[in-house]
């Protein structure tokens, strides 16, 4: 049971989310909004880089996917890396120290090996050495970083020993998260087709330091979040987060509310101010693959109601469709297909809207074709396009 009386509503607690995610109203422009939202979400995650840059620009008053990428190739105030979960993400550049303390802590590594395969301690500290050498002041492609580790290395780095998509992979790209969350592998601008790697020359901060800071920054976001809701969005081992929780708690790093449909959880120590019944989200959003709010908000059940957790998840997996948020939840999908300047827009939802949900629903697709640069056409129907791989 809780060591607390404070209790948090689910309204409330998806109110205040929204409202910090930008998503109730969007920022104000500024030269400094891009990489400052980034950090306000945790990172946008660019696996596909078109769904960052709508994450961004649509949380931002005027923004394009323009502004994304002057800030992403050109003022360098956002890095593309291996993030949470050792999935390509956009982080805030000023972030960067954060995450690479806290990403390098972590107990285990992304995507272990089989034990023919993996990397011993010594050889994982090699090859890293080796890329941190390699791409300092260059961007190398993974074919030109692959020679460059494998002469100062040996040739056991560069065998062909990894399953990949359509073949095999060279046996160092295991350790690729590991060199991002040690800080001295992020993607650098395509070549043409070809996808480059540089060297951001990042100081990691102390891990404890870092830990502490992702944790209050995760549950400034997301709280009220259990240990369990904070390991799953990181990808880290339940009995790990439920130590770190325990000793941030000693510390007075958080504090203990309880949270209505999920129990005890916490919060970031004093940030216990929530919207009133009566102030919950309104209004009707467009969220792109894998953004940030569907992908951390927890519980799922209540942010996927009835059918939408059949249809807007993959086999409970969010990220995976794009999502209709109507009054805070999700209540649809959508998919867009781009045709020169066209942007045709599909969006399903679950239940009728309203008249004043539609006039909402047609200028959020306005704002879609805005963000990526063209002009929006909207349609209601069926979304006849599965999930995303």
């Amino acid at each position: 049971m809780p060591t607390t009386t404070r209790t948090v509503s689910w309204a409330g607690a998806n109110a205040r989310r929204i409202e910090r995610q930008c998503l109730a109203a969007p920022a104000p422009a500024s030269p400094t909004a891009v990489p400052e939202l980034a950090g306000l979400m945790l990172g946008a995650h660019a696996q596909v880089l078109s769904a960052a840059e709508l994450s961004l620009g649509l949380r931002i008053e005027g923004a394009t996917r323009a502004d994304v990428r002057t800030a992403l190739w050109q003022e360098r105030s956002l890095v593309k890396t291996f993030g949470p979960r050792g999935t390509v993400h956009l982080l805030a550049a000023v972030d960067v120290p954060m995450w690479t303390g806290a990403l390098s802590a972590l107990p285990g590594r992304v995507g272990q090996q089989a034990k023919d395969i993996r990397l011993t301690a010594e050889q994982t500290d090699a090859v890293v050495a080796a890329a941190a050498e390699a791409l300092s002041g260059a961007e190398l492609t993974v074919d030109e970083l692959t020679e460059a580790i494998v002469a100062r290395t040996g040739t056991w780095a560069g065998d062909l020993v990894m399953p990949a998509f359509q073949g095999m992979w060279p046996r160092w790209r295991q350790v690729m998260h590991t060199a991002a969350h040690r800080g001295v592998l992020a993607f650098g601008p395509n070549r043409g087709r070809q996808v480059t790697y540089t060297n951001p020359c990042v100081a990691p901060m102390e891990q404890d330091a870092a830990l502490a800071a992702l944790v209050r920054r995760y549950l400034y976001a997301y709280g009220p979040a259990t240990p369990e809701h904070f390991a799953k969005w990181l990808a880290a081992p339940k009995s790990w987060a439920n130590e770190l929780f325990v000793k941030l708690a000693r510390r007075t790093v958080v504090e203990e509310v309880f949270f209505e449909g999920v129990g005890p959880a916490w919060v970031a120590a004093g940030d216990t101010a929530f919207p009133k019944p009566g102030e919950e989200a309104a209004g009707v959003r467009l969220l792109p693959y894998f953004d940030a709010f569907g992908i951390a908000s927890q519980p799922r059940e209540l942010l996927f109601p009835g059918r939408a957790y059949e249809r807007a998840l993959a086999g409970g997996q969010a990220g995976n469709f794009p999502l209709l948020l109507v009054d805070g939840v999700v209540a649809g999908v959508w998919h867009q297909r781009r045709s020169g300047r066209r942007i045709l827009v599909t969006v399903e939802p679950l239940a009728k809207l309203t008249a004043g949900h539609l006039e909402e629903l047609a200028r959020q697709a306005e704002r879609v074709g805005e963000v990526a640069e063209g002009g929006a056409e909207l349609t209601v129907g069926r979304v006849t396009v599965g999930p995303h791989a």
